[in-house]
C-alpha cells in the first residue's frame, strides 16, 4: 500500500473506538466482570499518544459522554474522565513513546484508576453510588492487557498506513 490512508485512518481509529465500546457492553457474569478492562479507555490512550493529531481531548470528551448514554451513568462524569486521561496523555504523548511498553503499561494503568476514581467522585456528588473495588482491578487488568493492545493497535496502524 503506498501513500496515506487519511480517509480509511480516521474510519480505522473509529472502528477500533466502536469494538472497544461493544467490548465494554458485553454483558459478563459479576465474578468476570469486575477485572473488565477499561476497553475504551485503553483505545482512546493509545490513539492519543500514537496521533494526537487524530484524537483530541474533545473526541475522547465525545466518547466519553457515548460511554454515559449506553452506560446509563449521569451524564457528563465519562465524558470528564476521558477528557482529563487524554490531555494528560496528549500533553506527554512524547515523553510516553519513548518508555518501553511495561513502563507505559503502568502510566495506562495509573491514568485508568484516576479515571475510575475521578468517574466514583463525580458519581458521589449527584447519588449515593457503592464504593466498589471495581475501580481498581479494572486499572489492573487494564494495566496487564496494555501490552497486547498497544502491539495490536500498532499493527493496525502501521498495515493500514494510518496517519
Amino acid at each position: 500500500m503506498s501513500g496515506s490512508l487519511t480517509g480509511h485512518g480516521k474510519g480505522s481509529i473509529y472502528l477500533t473506538l466502536i469494538v472497544a465500546i461493544i467490548l465494554t457492553m458485553v454483558p459478563l457474569p459479576a465474578v468476570i466482570d469486575m477485572f473488565r478492562p477499561d476497553w475504551v479507555a485503553l483505545v482512546v490512550l493509545y490513539w492519543v499518544i500514537a496521533l494526537p493529531h487524530q484524537l483530541s481531548v474533545v473526541s475522547a470528551w465525545v466518547v466519553g459522554l457515548l460511554m454515559d448514554i449506553l452506560l446509563g451513568s449521569t451524564l457528563g462524569v465519562h465524558a470528564l474522565g476521558m477528557a482529563v486521561i487524554s490531555c494528560v496523555a496528549g500533553t506527554q504523548y512524547q515523553q510516553l513513546r519513548n518508555f518501553s511498553v511495561w513502563q507505559q503499561a503502568l502510566v495506562m494503568g495509573a491514568l485508568i484508576f484516576v479515571d475510575q476514581l475521578l468517574v466514583f467522585w463525580v458519581e458521589h456528588l449527584f447519588s449515593s453510588p457503592r464504593m466498589n473495588p471495581r475501580f481498581a482491578w479494572a486499572a489492573l487488568s487494564s494495566t496487564l492487557i496494555w501490552p497486547s493492545i498497544y502491539l495490536f493497535l500498532r499493527y493496525i496502524r502501521r498495515r493500514f498506513n494510518i496517519r
